[in-house]
């Protein structure tokens, strides 16, 4: 089995087999549980998977979760959305992607996190566009030059070099399973992917409760949809008490886990 099928896409289609491999545990510092808390009768990580189902773009999607028994939980999730699941160790994520690209092959896998439940996925087909447009790369993201909001990030790495960070990433380079690739762009070749305007400024990533209540006013907003960033950020424009919810929330900084 190569990961759930995802309409659009045929293993035959022309360029890399992409894989989408999704990040997700019950475990958090700030906001434990928030992978399967409710919106509009949804899950959060089943909005990932919808959103990465829907860009059209994937050979094949697969949800990489710990072997803790907390995480149970995801994985009887994982069965109920009918998407495949690959546990691995509970801190070491990228042997975790290592072993769900291992149980479900691809030429390149796109990395998604489980707290991301506005993804667009017009910009996850982009990226998937730019990647197959530029021969030779080995990472594109958006994140490197950062014009997204977090939470709407797409990033995508070549196969033979993800399985090339798991021979030399260490330490925290484990736990953000790419982040090797763009901090040696000396040694990978990495591209940094922008849309314009800059709507940097908004915090649309799950990871404290002033996100939660940010994300579903949202999607009270908005319900069970995929809303594309240009007509949420149309929206937000107008609605600056909720823009100030989470503007103060710090992001880690990558050598956290």
């Amino acid at each position: 089995m190569t990961g759930v099928p995802v309409p659009g896409v045929s293993a035959d289609d022309a360029g890399p087999r992409i894989v989408g491999i999704v990040q997700a545990r019950m475990g958090s510092s700030r906001l434990p549980g928030k992978v399967l808390r409710p919106l509009a009768g949804r899950s959060v990580l089943g909005r990932v998977v919808r959103a990465a189902s829907d860009s059209g773009v994937l050979a094949g999607l697969v949800v990489a979760t710990s072997t803790d028994t907390v995480d149970d939980a995801v994985a009887a999730e994982c069965a109920r959305l009918d998407v495949p699941c690959h546990r691995g160790p509970v801190d070491d994520v990228l042997e975790r992607f290592l072993g769900a690209l291992a149980a479900h092959p691809g030429d390149a896998v796109m990395r998604f996190t489980a707290d991301c439940p506005l993804l667009d996925p017009e910009i996850i087909t982009l990226v998937a566009s730019v990647y197959r447009a530029v021969p030779g790369l080995d990472y594109a993201s958006t994140s490197i030059a950062r014009t997204l909001p977090r939470g709407l990030d797409v990033e995508i790495i070549r196969a033979e070099t993800l399985r090339t960070l798991g021979r030399l990433a260490t330490d925290h380079h484990r736990v953000h399973v790419t982040s090797y690739a763009y901090t040696h762009p000396e040694l990978f070749r990495v591209l940094g992917v922008t849309l314009t305007p800059d709507r940097s400024a908004l915090r649309l990533t799950l990871d404290t409760e002033q996100d939660w209540t940010l994300v579903s006013a949202i999607i009270d907003h908005f319900g069970d949809v995929s809303v594309p960033l240009a007509k949420l950020a149309d929206w937000l424009d107008g609605q600056p008490r909720l823009r100030a919810l989470n503007a103060d929330v710090r992001q880690k900084n990558l050598e956290e886990s």
